[in-house]
């Protein structure tokens, strides 16, 4: 039985459990012409703090992970095009939400304009290639943490 139905989420109780629905979503690992891997930092009201972060988002109706996710690094960092490279999809947290991460690797691409939506306050960090490993310990958003441990795995 849906009991909340809400601008990102629904939320349903299905045998006293809570279940979250959210829709599937992607996360780019992008490297930039210059061998730096390009991040976001952005605001998250839900833990009070600015988290460093892989671009992201999720899908729209009909789109495709791979669509989602050009659009959406196009979206956060105007970069575009270049190869591209589906890592993994995992469960961001199965204890209660059905929203499915999908990761990809987009490497050779060309700079463009960004265009954020209205609500996104975002800042592009460029992180040299062998600077990533040491980066780790600071990230604390798990897509960004397994999409960066995916890619230093290739």
């Amino acid at each position: 039985m849906k009991v909340f139905a809400g601008r990102l989420i629904t939320v349903e109780v299905d045998d006293g459990l809570e279940i979250v629905r959210h829709p599937d979503a992607v996360a780019v690992v992008a490297v930039d012409a210059e061998d730096n891997v390009v991040l976001v930092r952005q605001e998250r009201p839900a833990v009070e703090t600015k988290l460093l972060e892989l671009p992201a988002g999720k899908l729209e109706q009909g789109e495709s992970p791979l669509e989602c996710a050009r659009r959406e690094l196009q979206e956060e960092t105007g970069l575009r095009g270049g190869e591209w490279a589906h890592v993994a999809s995992f469960f961001t947290t199965p204890g209660f939400c059905d929203e499915r991460m999908h990761v990809f690797v987009a490497t050779g691409l060309d700079e463009g304009k960004a265009s954020p939506e209205s609500d996104e306050d975002l800042e592009l960090v460029r992180v040299p290639l062998r600077d990533v490993p040491s980066l780790l310990g600071e990230i604390e958003d798990a897509k960004t943490l397994a999409g960066l441990l995916l890619f230093l795995r290739r």
